[in-house]
């Protein structure tokens, strides 16, 4: 019974050391514990077959935790994988979201730009007008000497009648 409650309180001491302790990897603590505990079975005067036996099952507690820190490390590192696949899918969608504007701004450049040549084929239309303008003058001129010709022609004609009687 004492040397059960010695065993406590040497666990309790270790604990409290390695709690004051800097921090080290995990590894080396449960090393330096794994030594501990080991040396502290050997030392005690137990026989040779308790000795294995508590040795295997000190052994075994050792293998089962550092089982559980290494898949409570593997959990960490899913999380952190996951973490970059859930960054992965945004950039994704981001990228995604950028080409459908990227293809309407390209749409929108196309429809400009044959609105922007419709509005040059009708400026020609703007230099029929100059056209049409020049055409009135020039009808303005013909009628002009078509009168002139009209004019000149009666007064022959009078010049012709009065030399005829």
């Amino acid at each position: 019974m004492s040397s059960l409650l010695s065993h406590n309180k040497d666990q309790l001491r270790i604990r409290k050391s390695l709690s004051d302790a800097s921090p080290t990897s995990p590894s080396a603590t449960t090393k330096s514990l794994r030594h501990e505990r080991l040396s502290r079975l050997n030392s005690s005067g137990t026989t040779d077959a308790s000795n294995d036996t508590s040795t295997n099952h000190a052994e075994s507690y050792f293998l089962r935790r550092e089982n559980r820190l290494s898949a409570r490390k593997k959990a960490e590192e899913e999380t952190a994988n996951n973490d970059y696949k859930k960054m992965y899918e945004k950039a994704l969608a981001t990228n995604q979201r950028l080409k459908s504007r990227l293809e309407t701004s390209k749409q929108e450049l196309t429809m400009i730009q044959d609105q922007l040549q419709r509005a040059q084929k009708g400026k020609p239309g703007d230099c029929t007008s100059n056209m049409l303008e020049t055409e009135k003058k020039v009808k303005a001129e013909l009628k002009m000497e078509n009168q002139r010709l009209k004019d000149e022609n009666g007064a022959l004609i009078r010049v012709i009648s009065k030399l005829s009687k």
